[in-house]
């Protein structure tokens, strides 16, 4: 037991190092899109105001005041409380136009972009590993059919939904639903086969497909609406979006970065992850939640958005190669800064299209090339 920790450890440390590099440098990458994506617009604003921009958006603690009086016991007793004052971390003169156009149209929208890239991504990477398929993605499990058809029966059917769900609250619930339907179906005694899961969940997406096809007929002069969400969209993003997708993203990719060996072990089969101490059904259960539930968030807000979760994590494996504890931060960050550069192509032109167009225009040719390359045959 020893000697087959000693023999992990210098792995450990290595693949801990490089993702630390990778993220970085990805990180790096990403702020740098933004920054340049932010100033491209109707009204084009130079990268260096964008920075300063930004700088002056961030909030630091000025100090604490004592103030009496601040917490109050039974209604008798009075307490000191405690004021924690903030202000700019600089405070760069900048014109005044172009900071409301970054931080109230631009900015919501690019940090929602980057976000849904982010957990799209990441979902693909997990399902690659997850199924041992390089043709899975965070669709595969019927997650974004299942937000695709909860988004279109609000539309073509408008519900009063408890706590004020809108759009957003149907396709959240109907990808968690499908998720949980595809789970369910291929779920036997405890024990979750990869090969039925992956069955259940085409069979499924192929049964939501249908029902959405079906409602798109009765849609009316709703359709325009639907098919606009099915293709993917960014426009109107707002703060409350993206705080919202900021509450469950995070949490959850910190639950799949804590998986990402056992993942790595999976890939040699049950039988040997079993041999080796990983407890299979547990891990498979949690890494197939967590990457739902992230995908769903994603989905939720920007609607039906194909080829980020597929295309992205096979590029970066080619780069930083199959091991997941490098492979997942480097794909997440990949995948925010790849959606922000569509997002921006996206509305850059004359006329707005839906984001989804241009993933696919991108992501069509590139997968296809990498399966003439037969780089997309192994994990």
């Amino acid at each position: 037991m020893v000697r087959a920790v000693t023999r992990w450890e210098p792995a450990a440390r290595s693949a801990k190092s490089r993702a630390v590099a990778w993220s970085t440098l990805l990180a790096a990458l990403l702020a740098v899109v933004v920054t340049v994506a932010a100033g491209i617009g109707p009204v084009t604003i130079p990268p260096t105001e964008i920075a300063k921009i930004l700088l002056n958006s961030i909030p630091v603690p000025a100090g604490l005041e004592l103030t009496w009086g601040g917490v109050v016991i039974g209604g008798l007793l009075q307490l000191p409380g405690i004021d924690l004052s903030w202000r700019p971390l600089t405070a760069y003169p900048v014109n005044s136009t172009h900071e409301r156009i970054v931080m109230q149209v631009r900015l919501p929208r690019i940090l929602l972009a980057a976000l849904v890239g982010f957990s799209l991504a990441a979902a693909g990477t997990v399902m690659q590993g997850f199924f041992r398929n390089p043709m899975a993605d965070p669709s595969i499990i019927g997650v974004s059919s299942g937000a695709a058809l909860g988004a279109t029966v609000f539309i073509v059917a408008p519900l009063a939904l408890p706590f004020g769900l809108g759009l957003r609250g149907a396709a959240f619930a109907g990808a968690l639903l499908a998720a949980f339907a595809v789970y369910v179906i291929a779920t036997e005694n405890g024990r979750t086969p990869v090969a039925t899961l992956l069955l259940a969940g085409v069979a499924v997406q192929t049964f939501l497909g249908a029902m959405i096809s079906y409602l798109q007929l009765q849609a009316g002069e709703s359709l325009r609406q639907v098919v606009a969400w099915l293709m993917g969209h960014l426009q109107g993003s707002t703060w409350s979006e993206v705080q919202a997708t900021l509450l469950v993203v995070p949490i959850l990719f910190v639950v799949l970065l804590a998986y990402s060996r056992d993942l790595n072990v999976l890939l040699l089969g049950e039988e040997d992850a079993k041999g080796l101490g990983i407890e299979v059904e547990r891990t498979k259960r949690i890494l197939l939640a967590a990457s739902s539930v992230i995908t769903a968030a994603g989905v939720a807000v920007a609607g039906v958005i194909g080829f980020v979760g597929l295309i992205v994590p096979h590029m970066l494996r080619l780069v930083v190669g199959p091991d997941h504890r490098v492979l997942l931060p480097a794909s997440a960050l990949a995948g925010a800064a790849f959606l922000v550069v569509a997002d921006t192509v996206a509305r850059a032109g004359a006329t707005e299209i839906p984001v989804g167009i241009v993933t696919a225009a991108v992501g069509a040719p590139f997968f296809l090339y990498l399966l003439r390359k037969r780089e997309v045959h192994e994990l």
